[in-house]
Formats: structure tokens, sequence, C-alpha cells
């Protein structure tokens, strides 16, 4: 059974955040990605949305301009 990943193949490391911009894992975990165990994987999976989240916030929508009648 392959080993679980959240690799979307979007593999580009942010220089700032040092997060992977497609699936929010660091350099490191990635470069330790088929040593850890499956638990482990998970673990860090459960977390990536939030990191990804904070990492690159949605930005606030811009408000209507004013219509004049």
């Amino acid at each position: 059974m392959p080993a679980s990943s959240p690799c979307i193949r979007l593999c580009v490391l942010d220089p700032v955040t040092g997060l992977c911009e497609g699936c929010g894992r660091t350099g490191a975990e990635i470069g330790a990605w088929g040593a850890l165990s499956e638990p482990e994987r998970l673990r860090i999976m459960a977390g990536l949305p939030a990191r990804l989240a904070a990492a690159y916030p949605e930005p606030e929508p811009e408000p209507a301009p004013a219509v004049i009648a």
C-alpha cells in the first residue's frame, strides 16, 4: 500500500514561509516523508489545511463602490 501523501503536484517552496505552496509541508517534512510512519504522516496531514490558511489567508473582498444616483 503506498504511503499517504498530501502532494497535489504543485511543488513550490515559498522562500518566506518555507512551506510548499501546494500541500503546506516544510522541506524537511517532504524530505523525511518516506521514512515517517503512517500515523505520523496522517498527523501532519491533519494540520496542513490550518497551516496553509494561516500562511496564505484569503484576502478580504473589496467593498462595492458607492453608487450615486
